[in-house]
């Protein structure tokens, strides 16, 4: 039988069998979830033991959870019963499983449910990709096809679920990026240098009935040369790794290239294959090399020079410097940065974490690198008829996160949509405009005992990245009286007249501070503006 037959027969069997976050958490509890996010399933395993002792049969859930996510082999006469409408010899056709002994079975890969919330409300899927390093009992092999990790997670609540025509997932995986793309894309093209990964991501589309996805083989902007897209989106294979053979390679976070090159490279590349006002989102690493802060070197990748152009796009490439709102949530050191993807491999301490150790140490030594940063690059095509980049925001925001169940994506949407606004209206227009205090705004005041007017005075933000902003007098009316009634204007004028003070020289204070104020989401727009 043919993948066309045998996968409508795995989709049915791991829905009737119950095979979902919450029918696993079921079997074994919160704690033992939990502990399997940590790497540790002796809990999972305890509770699936408890109930075998229970009930008089193996539950299908519970024989598809020891095969692929506990990695333990199990019989075939458990996974036909388990899986009735496949088999087990339809599971051996999918390269699912592989005989153990003369009854048994063993996985070959990592099958499990995927749930989520986004724009379009809560979804659930189910994964396959590699078996990890719990099952495996050793460190990951180099050709390795990674599931979902944080990467993911944080990748997808963060892409603009704006709908577009087509879309660009580089770097595809397993497929997950793409696979949430087609929620508010017509048409996905997921790409990678993998042909096992491809083969996965495929198979993971059609197990969910997701047929707008497009699979190419090649290197980052290599399967689409000459094309354009409206959104791109890619978790690229970051991680910089000592060049040598003797570092282990990992197709899934190594690009092969020295540094931090192969971000800069997508981004160099990007503006060649968007669409105007085209938006590309990915993940990244960036060094600081010696005294030069990281910023300034990603400030030269959104501006590439015209010999830089030729390295990373067609010789003739007339593209304008793109927009960008990058967010650096965290800086390591060379070792920390070292001891996380040594891990991350697989490798436990010993010799050959040491060894290791010292090859990424060298490394950072020989090439002047302090520090690496890691972070989140939004970046857009300016339309044509402003060839100019109107954002360019760079920032550091180690600690701030509001609470967003759909992720950041919304926000990230409607914080652009703000700034195209107030960039394209001047003074007057927007003195004229009434606005609102997002609900999910509120403001924090602290006193001295016994006096009555506050000594601090706070805006804290709910959701979005959780800013604070910190008032004066003047700022906390304005943003107390903008409850969409009065115009901006109208608010400062009163103001002025309250505090006694200048109407001209308030409202050039107030002003830069309400666009501030619009753009990171604490204040919005009436629906006509």
């Amino acid at each position: 039988m043919t993948s066309a037959t045998l996968i409508p027969r795995l989709r049915s069997d791991l829905a009737a069998a119950h095979f979902s976050i919450p029918g696993l958490t079921g079997l074994w509890g919160i704690e033992a979830d939990a502990a399997l996010q940590r790497n540790q399933r002796v809990p999972a395993r305890r509770a699936l033991a408890t109930l075998a002792t229970r009930r008089s049969r193996n539950e299908p859930a519970a024989t598809l959870a020891r095969l692929f996510l506990l990695g333990e082999p199990v019989s075939r006469v458990d996974l036909d019963a388990a899986l009735p409408a496949l088999g087990t010899t339809g599971a051996e056709q999918l390269a699912l499983v592989a005989a153990d002994g003369e009854s048994g079975v063993r996985p070959l890969v990592d099958l499990r449910p995927y749930g989520f919330i986004d724009a379009h409300g809560a979804g659930s899927w189910w994964i396959v990709s590699d078996l990890g390093e719990l099952a495996l009992g050793h460190p990951l092999g180099e050709t390795h096809v990674l599931g979902i990790g944080g990467a993911s997670r944080t990748l997808s609540g963060l892409v603009i679920p704006t709908p577009v025509a087509r879309a660009l997932d580089i770097g595809t995986g397993c497929g997950i990026q793409a696979m949430h793309a087609s929620r508010h894309a017509e048409h996905v093209v997921a790409t990678d240098i993998s042909v096992r990964a491809l083969k996965l991501a495929a198979l993971n589309a059609e197990l969910n009935e997701i047929d707008n996805i497009e699979f190419r083989l090649g290197s980052l902007f290599e399967p689409v040369v000459g094309e354009r897209f409206d959104h791109i989106i890619s978790n690229p294979p970051f991680v910089i790794t000592p060049r040598g053979a003797e570092v282990p390679s990992y197709e899934y976070r190594d690009g092969g290239m020295v540094g931090d090159a192969l971000v800069e490279a997508v981004v160099r590349g990007a503006a060649d294959h968007l669409t105007p006002n085209g938006v590309v989102q990915l993940l990244g690493n960036w060094e600081y090399h010696d005294e030069t802060d990281a910023f300034e070197r990603l400030e030269r990748w959104l501006t590439p020079a015209p010999d830089a152009r030729e390295a990373f796009a067609p010789a003739a490439s007339t593209s304008p410097a793109l927009d960008a709102w990058i967010i650096e949530r965290e800086v390591q050191s060379p070792g920390e940065y070292a001891e996380t993807w040594i891990r991350d491999g697989g490798t436990r301490l010993g010799p050959e974490f040491d060894r290791l150790y010292n090859a990424w140490l060298n490394d950072f030594e020989a090439r002047g690198v302090r520090r690496v940063g890691f972070g989140y690059l939004l970046l857009r095509l300016p339309p044509e008829l402003t060839p100019a980049p109107t954002l360019r925001r760079l920032e550091r925001m180690p600690d701030a996160l509001g609470h967003n169940p759909a992720g950041l994506g919304a926000h990230l949407s409607e914080c652009l949509a703000a700034h195209d606004w107030q960039a394209g209206t001047d003074d007057v227009h927007l003195l004229r405009t009434q606005l609102t205090v997002a609900p999910d705004v509120t403001e924090e005041r602290h006193y001295w005992p016994g006096q009555q007017d506050p000594t601090v005075m706070t805006l804290h933000q709910g959701s979005g990245f959780g800013r604070s902003v910190p008032l004066d007098t003047a700022l906390a009316g304005l943003v107390g009286a903008c409850d969409g009634d009065l115009a901006v204007g109208a608010i400062i004028g009163a103001l002025a007249q309250l505090l006694d003070v200048d109407e001209a020289a308030l409202t050039a204070e107030l002003v830069p501070r309400v666009r501030e104020l619009l753009v990171d989401g604490f204040l919005t727009l009436p629906e006509t503006a």
